[in-house]
């Protein structure tokens, strides 16, 4: 509270304005009795926060901190919030206190603070499954749109609640108006009061005064017409003198439906106007001796919404004057009551939407709480529990899960709290719940879970399914039991949370129910996604393992990468290693590693990035033990286009253009673009629905060969980039992928139109997106470098090429039961020529004819793949001689 919300000051906040957001920001029940010293105290500690706070900290105890929290979760003027577009429930820190991982709750409302508001709606499923806590609204609920909306309207004017009662007329004031004037005011003194015992206490003193009552009681309607109803008093006998919190002080009187004079009105709807009191037989003459009140004269009249059902009903008491209620004065009981029945609906339908909202914010505050850690199922398991105890206030609360092979016959785990166990010392450092301290009552907790029905038993030992023998050779005795599965996303039981002995010995009520369901459902999913979770952290784990001994496997020997170093490497001319027409036919495979050693050499990339010699022997001895010995996409073809993308960049000299980091990126992407290759191309791998596909939707095999590739850059003694810095090593990563994933024909089709813009306009390759380009376009023209060959090399991998077709195809007839493309079809090997042109004239041609345009260096490629389509083109003539002579020879022995 601050100084400013003194009388003075709030009464002229509420007529002019004042006051400003620094009066918001005062306590939610502002103290209007209080003297100028206490005043000029509160004002030092608003300009002294650095004490106050030191205070509060050293001085305040836990009741003390545990009122102020109470304080502002449930507010007790709701309405002042909603002006000022504040939650009606201020939220609070997180659970848990950083460090200690505690998760105790901070108990922010009570279920049974709901009571008053009606049932929560409970959880319904839509049309297509799934569980919502929206309820389509009924006709009913239609027909108070315009209550709700004056309501609405309403609220900002319930703001100024302290001016309002400033301006009300006095009792003497009021005695000078007619009849008419008089009825008007106090319509006006009750329209625009949205709290419902406020109201009611207004009401009462009203009617009180427009009847010339000695004092009167309220009673508003409780439960619904299926489930019982009952009426309580909200106020009872109030007098012109009467203050609210006096009231509060007293007691609720509940009389059944249908009893008594009050229950008779209620029931029936009719009103009654008794002279004497004691010669009704309704009459109840206990309330005269609890209160020393004799009753001789009595006016009861129903209190009625606009649809005419009965919400309450009130009664004054007492004419003065010694005479009795006139016909007159029913009359205008009647017509006040008239407004006073819309008042009080608006109010009710506010105070039910209030604590729609409340119950909305405690929900959605478990929802956040349960996921917002799911590291282990203790801790899971533990903020359900002390969550759960703190909303509904009960002696025990247990959380059984069940086994997943038993189908509902026997619980794996127990978790347990007491509501004693908040109070221990540990309870702010605790993480986790205890475990099967209790007996399970499998009679109850085996039916929830075996037939996922609720159960709330209000007394434990007249229920059929309890077993009493759980409670034997112990100080516990079950009474009230509140039983529910909690199932997953799939509607799959995977346990039961059990409430034992509501405070007070309260049963459970429908309400509980509610929010034990919809917290359930939270729960469900929370324990879900925790299993989850640990199964993930386990496969991980398992993954780890299994990387590392792939990884050691997958590594050279360091007696290989000696070996290796210990070569004398040949020069580039001597190996051809610049040569467009280079054959490696005669290499043997420690050759070709010499050889790569040659280009990381002439390229300067060794020295350029400190490479250790004995590190890139063991990496290129490594990469070339990860090649399968598969027909054609083996050791040999990566080195031939490493070889063929040496020869690119030295003779046009494009290393200017790429880059040391390119160059690099390049020359690895090419060793390394078809690391693990199994001889099936992408789409075998989503035919046979392979783990690849799984992982990979797009360029499956592209991303497996650099995953490949990335675990054996960062296996040990296999780490080429180990000296590079940390932005180098970034953009190496990021080229070399771009640069294997282009090996794909796809990603070459996508991308071939922009880059053919590109060399058409002579844009300048100093923008990244063009030498990305570039560089894309590069890997596919050394990819498919064969093409380029002299005929006899061409003509020999074409033929490898064609067999490992050949063999996917094979495998697709036998195994997938499907008939292969043309391509990969052997029985149509005779059309290969005629298929080999057309891969010429659609993929080759177009991409080495724009390179040839870049560099004329590169010319004699686009020579060689004309020529070759020439020699394909005779070989499908001669195939077609041949078969017109088998043909001509079998209709000659016809």
């Amino acid at each position: 509270m601050t100084a400013e919300t003194a009388p003075s000051t709030v009464v002229t906040g509420a007529e002019g304005g004042g006051g400003g957001a620094h009066q918001h920001a005062a306590s939610k029940t502002p103290l209007l009795y209080y003297d100028q010293e206490c005043a000029k105290v509160e004002a030092w500690l608003d300009e002294h926060p650095e004490f106050m706070q030191d205070y509060f900290l050293r001085k305040a105890t836990r009741q003390v901190v545990d009122s102020w929290l109470v304080t502002h979760a449930t507010s007790t003027s709701s309405m002042t919030q909603s002006s000022t577009g504040e939650s009606p429930t201020q939220p609070t820190g997180g659970s848990s206190r950083g460090g200690s991982g505690a998760t105790t709750p901070v108990r922010k409302i009570s279920a049974h603070e709901f009571e008053r508001g009606g049932l929560l709606k409970p959880i319904v499923t839509t049309i297509d499954g799934t569980p919502t806590f929206l309820v389509t609204p009924s006709p009913d609920s239609t027909s108070n749109c315009t209550s709700t909306h004056h309501m609405a309207t309403n609220n900002n004017m319930h703001n100024s609640n302290a001016a309002q009662a400033s301006q009300r007329r006095s009792r003497i004031e009021l005695r000078h108006l007619d009849e008419k004037e008089l009825i008007f005011e106090l319509v006006k003194d009750i329209c625009n009061e949205l709290d419902v015992r406020s109201l009611c206490h207004k009401i009462l003193q009203n009617v009180s005064m427009l009847l010339r009552a000695d004092r009167g009681s309220l009673f508003l309607v409780q439960g619904s017409t299926c489930g019982g109803r009952c009426l309580v008093s909200k106020l009872f006998d109030v007098c012109s003198r009467s203050t609210l919190e006096e009231m509060e002080k007293k007691e609720e009187i509940k009389i059944q439906w249908g009893h008594g004079i009050v229950g008779f009105v209620a029931e029936s709807g009719e009103q009654v106007n008794i002279p004497d009191a004691y010669k009704d037989n309704r009459f109840n003459h206990d309330i005269d001796l609890m209160t020393g009140y004799r009753t001789r004269t009595l006016l009861c009249m129903p209190i009625k919404d606009c649809n005419g059902e009965v919400i309450g009903v009130a009664q004054v008491i007492n004419k003065q004057g010694e005479s009795c209620f006139t016909t007159n004065d029913e009359k205008i009981f009647a017509s006040y009551l008239q407004f006073c029945g819309i008042g009080l609906r608006n109010a009710q339908l506010y105070e039910t939407s209030q604590l729609e909202v409340k119950r909305n914010q405690v929900l959605l505050d478990l929802a956040r709480m349960i996921f917002e850690e799911q590291s282990t199922i203790e801790h899971m398991v533990y903020r359900i529990l002390t969550h759960t105890q703190s909303l509904i206030q009960c002696q025990r609360v247990q959380v059984l899960l069940l086994h997943q092979a038993s189908k509902g016959s026997s619980f794996s785990r127990v978790f347990d709290l007491e509501a004693s166990d908040m109070e221990c010392e540990d309870v702010d450092s605790r993480t986790s719940p205890f475990e099967s301290r209790f007996p399970i009552n499998i009679g109850v907790t085996g039916f929830v879970a075996t037939t996922g029905e609720t159960l709330n038993i209000a007394d434990a030992y007249s229920h059929e399914s309890f077993d009493r023998s759980v409670d034997e050779g112990t100080n516990f005795r079950h009474k009230s039991i509140l039983c529910m599965p909690i199932k997953n996303s799939s509607g799959q039981i995977i346990g039961v949370i059990q409430l034992v002995n509501k405070f007070d010995d309260l049963a459970f009520t429908r309400n509980d129910e509610n929010f034990v369901e919809a917290f359930s459902i939270f729960c469900g999913m929370g324990i879900h996604n925790t299993h989850m979770y640990e199964k993930a952290v386990v496969a991980m784990a398992k993954q780890s393992v299994t990387l590392e001994v792939l990884s050691y496997h997958a590594s050279a020997s360091l007696d290989e990468a000696h070996r290796l170093k210990s070569y004398v490497v040949p020069s580039s001319k001597k190996l051809r290693l610049l040569d467009f027409t280079f054959d490696d036919i005669h290499m043997s495979d420690d050759e070709t590693l010499k050889a790569c050693l040659r280009m990381f050499m002439d390229l300067d990339l060794i020295e350029r990035f400190h490479i250790d010699y004995e590190v890139l022997c063991r990496w290129l001895s490594s990469v070339k033990k990860n090649y399968r010995n598969v027909t054609y996409h083996n050791w040999r073809h990566a080195f031939n286009v490493a070889q063929m993308m040496f020869s690119i960049i030295s003779a046009t000299q494009w290393w200017k253009v790429f880059g040391d980091i390119e160059c690099l990126a390049l020359v690895i992407a090419c060793l390394c673009h078809d690391l693990d290759h199994r001889g099936t191309n992408n789409s075998f791998q989503i035919k046979a629905s392979s783990p690849l596909a799984q992982l990979y939707s797009t360029s499956t095999m592209e991303h497996h060969h650099f995953d490949q590739c990335i675990m054996i850059l960062n296996s040990p003694g296999n780490q080429i980039l180990g000296n590079l810095s940390s932005e180098e090593y970034s953009r190496v990563v990021k080229v070399l992928e771009d640069a294997i994933l282009s090996t794909d024909l796809a990603v070459y089709f996508r991308k071939r139109g922009s880059f053919f813009n590109v060399v058409r306009t002579h844009d300048n390759w100093v923008h990244e997106d063009n030498r990305e380009l570039l560089r894309g376009m590069t890997m596919t023209v050394c990819d498919l470098a064969a093409i380029t060959k002299p005929w006899e090399i061409e003509k020999r991998v074409a033929d490898l090429v064609s067999s490992e077709f050949f063999e996917q195809g094979d495998i697709e007839r036998e195994e997938l039961n499907i008939t292969p493309i043309d391509m990969m079809n052997r029985e149509k090997e005779d059309q290969l020529p005629l298929m080999q042109v057309a891969f010429i004239d659609s993929i080759c041609l177009p991409i080495y004819e724009a390179f040839a345009d870049l560099s004329p260096t590169l010319k004699p490629l686009v020579d060689r793949v004309r020529e070759n389509k020439m020699h394909w083109l005779e070989l499908s003539e001669v195939n077609v001689t041949q078969k017109r002579k088998v043909i001509d020879g079998e209709d000659s022995r016809q």
